[in-house]
């Protein structure tokens, strides 16, 4: 990591080491009191700010996307090989970064953020970030929920977050020095990702080797092959769907052409067992430009139910299964595949919990993805700790069911890693002072930052 930085790359190993090793700061300026960063405070913001500069700013995107790639092999030559499953688990998921007290910070809009309270809507002002990330292979039932970051970009406000994770995809499947290259892998992905404008530009790209398996909203609509012509088709636009199959309509679904019973126990020693219902070759309505009628799906109806046989939760998961070897997966294995993707979920909690995603406060929209991008690293540099570190519980915290895990979960790795870096040292070479800068001049004055506008967007994309 310290050798693929351009510039500063001293100051940013040690704020990096920092961030992985302070799980009290409150802000991102706080991290210059770490006896790891040896610096003064200044050099914090200039270590964020020279992660990335472009060469030219017309260019910026197309740099940054290189750039992103460089980091993204670095990070994949450490993940480890498939051993009990047959293929590399993948996931793509949007985290909200609210910005509601910075008019100076450019191109925020109106973005979408859960909310507890029953009533307010769920919308925040600020950006939304894309992250796709891998899910290392899980062994035992209570192994901590680990997820390591390939990349990290900022959905801009002319931008939807399905074609963001488009690019994404074919950044990760078509770079041919990655080692999953020719292997079998899966994406697993909500229901903002099982839209035709999502899976469309996915499934038409023939990335042979990818499969997508993302849920689905219970209103949906698909069909059945049509029937075969026999002889010679007549006149007219030929049949490309058959019957329907109305997720909410039972009447329209027919017998499975797959079955699978699941026990399993919840962490609280609730019993509890998953019915699963696969139907193949289904297909939904395209678009023009993607013509999804020529890319058949398995569609899996997911049930959780009770010893009695009454069903735990009030909505069914439909999960779909896209892609030219799906038929490789069992609806089994697509579903434990989907089940590891609310990793994500404690990934991102992690990240504005313990290591300030939110926190960092500019008006430069680039030094705000730059420091995206230094939280990422992080999380991968804490993942490539975990077999090093030590459990330190507090006392409260001893008789956790998180304490039996033979392998630290990421917030234990954090409090540990300081011990680590002592004992491994850093590349990072000692500041040298050079005396104190000049300031500004007397009488200077500064101009005002410009104010920006909050982008609401409408109903059609620009």
């Amino acid at each position: 990591m310290y050798e693929a930085f351009d510039l500063r790359r001293d100051a940013l190993m040690e704020l990096i080491d920092a961030l992985s090793s302070t799980p009290g700061a409150r802000s991102v300026v706080e991290l210059s009191l770490s006896p790891f960063f040896r610096r003064e405070y200044p050099s914090v913001y200039d270590a964020i700010a020279c992660l990335f500069q472009p060469s030219e700013p017309g260019k910026a995107d197309e740099e940054r996307r290189e750039w992103e790639q460089k980091w993204m092999r670095l990070i994949a030559s450490y993940l480890p090989e498939p051993q009990e499953r047959k293929f590399w688990l993948f996931g793509i998921d949007v985290v909200p970064i609210p910005r509601l007290f910075s008019p100076t910070l450019p191109d925020r809009t109106f973005v979408y953020q859960p909310n507890t309270i029953k009533g307010n809507k769920p919308v925040t002002i600020g950006h939304q970030y894309s992250h796709l990330v891998f899910f290392p292979e899980k062994f035992n039932d209570d192994d901590a929920p680990w997820t390591v970051p390939l990349i990290v970009r900022r959905i801009h406000s002319d931008e939807k977050a399905t074609t963001v994770g488009v690019e994404q995809i074919n950044a990760l499947i078509r770079d041919e020095t990655l080692p999953f290259h020719d292997e079998f892998c899966v994406n697993v992905a909500d229901s903002t990702y099982s839209a035709v404008t999502h899976l469309g530009p996915v499934v038409k790209q023939e990335h042979g080797n990818l499969v997508i398996v993302a849920r689905s909203r219970n209103n949906r609509v698909f069909h059945r092959q049509p029937p075969p012509v026999e002889g010679k088709s007549g006149p007219g636009h030929p049949t490309w769907y058959g019957e329907r199959f109305d997720l909410k309509d039972s009447d329209t679904w027919g017998d499975p052409d797959e079955v699978d019973e699941i026990p399993f126990t919840t962490s609280s020693g609730r019993h509890y067992r998953a019915k699963l219902e696969g139907w193949c070759d289904l297909s939904m309505t395209g678009k023009r430009e993607w013509p999804m009628h020529q890319f058949p799906f398995t569609l899996i109806r997911v049930r959780v139910l009770d010893r009695e046989g009454n069903q735990v939760f009030k909505r069914t998961m439909w999960l779909i299964v896209i892609g030219k070897r799906r038929h490789e997966l069992s609806i089994r294995e697509a579903w434990e595949a989907y089940g590891q993707r609310y990793d994500v979920e404690h990934y991102f909690r992690f990240g504005k919990q313990r290591l300030l995603e939110r926190a960092y406060q500019t008006s430069d929209d680039e030094h705000e993805e730059n420091w995206m991008c230094i939280v990422a690293l992080t999380k991968a540099q804490l993942w490539l700790a975990r077999d090093l570190a030590q459990s330190l519980p507090r006392p409260w915290e001893r008789h956790l069911p998180e304490m039996e895990r033979k392998t630290p979960g990421p917030s234990f790795v954090q409090r540990d890693f300081g011990r680590i870096i002592r004992q491994i040292g850093t590349p990072a070479q000692p500041p040298k002072p050079r005396g104190n800068s000049p300031g500004r001049a007397k009488g200077e004055k500064q101009t005002p930052r410009k104010r920006h506008p909050v982008i609401k967007k409408g109903k059609k994309a620009p």
